[in-house]
Order: C-alpha cells, then structure tokens, then sequence
C-alpha cells in the first residue's frame, strides 16, 4: 500500500525533521503533501533529497477560504491522503489573562482548530472507506496535570485539539483509523521565538531529566504512533516530557 502523508505546518521544525524520518528508506511511491504559510522555502533541501516525494502547499490556515481551496487542490491533484498530521500553531505569547488577546486567539483557533476540523471531514470518512488512516496532532504537556501561569489561550486551543482526537478516535476505530496526540514539554525550536529565555531555561532547569525536549525526541514517538505497529493503540495523548509530566 503506497501511503500519501498529508502534513500541516510541515515547515516547522518537527515538521521537517518528521518528514526526513519518514521518507528514509521509505518506498519510491512515499508522498508528502507539506503545508506551510509563507515559508515553504524551509521545504527546499527536502525536495532536493527526496526528488518527487515532496510536494509544498503554501497556504495561510487562518483563512477558511484558503483552507476550503486547499482541501479541493490536494483532491484534484494528489492520491487521497493515508496519513494526516496537524502541526500548525501560532508560537506561545506568555501573557497575563488580563492583557488576552481575543483577535490573536481567535486567529490561533482557526489555524489550530478549525482548519483541523474542515480537513478531518474531507479526509478521514475517506481512510474509513479504505479501511486504513493515522490520524495525529500535536497537543502540549500543558494540558496534562496543572499549566503554567499566564498561557490561557495556547492550553485552550490544545485543550480543543485534546476533545477532537477522542471523538473521532471513538467514531473510527472500527473502520481502522487511529486518531491519536503526541504532548511533549516545552520544546527548544523557533515556536518559542516569543517565549523568553528566562522561561525556558527555567523549564530545562526544572526538568527531571535537566533539560528542555527537541525534535529529535518527539517525531520517533510520532513515528510510532502512525505505524503499523500502533494498529490497535487510538485515542491517546502520548506524554513525551522526560518525565516533567506524568500520567
């Protein structure tokens, strides 16, 4: 079975290097639908080593617009996606509730949620018709046990992603679609841009394990969880923390 990976925020750092881990070594006829918005040039030394297997969509997931095109473009163009993984969040503001910024959530929510929601309904009655899907997103030990202070909107947007994997993981397990999350701690990539270093180092310092997670310790989780070998795991949210969140 040729698999079709399609991957939203495929141009963040997990994103690329999970792309890397998925097509090495894997069958020529391996396809990657990669989103990005305004960065797709991130996709370029991909394309270049794995001539043919990855296709760049540039596309701004807080346009519901843009979304609806995107979905009818993959359709049109490409074999119907055997693999989904949603990615895409805007970088963590820490700020008090009081200051909350309900246009920049609002945004956050489209691009995090929404976006989600309208290619879930396109793409994933279809693996249920194939009688085979991965579905996977990427959530935040935050929401596992007590958050830190001052990150309401980011925890509500993941929150939200938390509620859509148990119910489509409950809706499609019978037809072979596994629906799962990865939560990892805080994650040294270009998401916290925004974040400052007081604050990360501060989560590294706090850490059990004495420092802070990169993408090389999430995506072989990721990996897993849209394998074969996790047929008959759905419905989970997967701490990878080293230990600084535990279930």
């Amino acid at each position: 079975m040729a698999y079709t990976y399609l991957i939203t925020g495929a141009t963040s750092d997990v994103g690329t290097t999970l792309i890397s881990r998925l097509l090495d070594g894997a069958p020529a006829d391996t396809l990657v639908l990669a989103q990005g918005c305004g960065d797709v040039e991130k996709l370029a030394p991909l394309c270049q080593k794995y001539p043919g297997q990855v296709r760049p969509f540039d596309v701004d997931l807080s346009d519901m617009y843009k979304v609806d095109a995107f979905i009818r473009l993959v359709e049109q163009t490409a074999p119907a996606p055997t693999h989904f993984v949603h990615l895409p969040a805007l970088p963590v503001v820490n700020t008090r509730f009081k200051n909350f910024d309900e246009e920049r959530f609002a945004r956050d929510m489209e691009i995090q949620v929404h976006s989600a929601v309208k290619i879930c309904r396109v793409f994933v009655p279809k693996m249920a018709k194939a009688g085979f899907g991965r579905v996977l997103f990427i959530q935040t030990s935050y929401t596992i046990g007590c958050p830190p202070k001052n990150t309401a909107a980011y925890v509500m947007a993941k929150s939200a992603i938390g509620g859509l994997v148990k119910s489509l993981a409950v809706e499609y397990a019978r037809q072979g679609v596994t629906v799962n999350c990865v939560a990892p701690s805080m994650m040294e990539t270009h998401f916290l841009k925004d974040t400052p270093d007081l604050i990360v180092q501060a989560a590294a310092a706090d850490n059990p394990m004495g420092r802070n997670a990169t993408p090389d310790d999430v995506v072989p989780a990721m990996a897993f969880l849209l394998s074969e070998e996790a047929r008959f795991i759905t419905g989970v949210t997967l701490p990878v923390t080293g230990g600084s969140a535990i279930v």
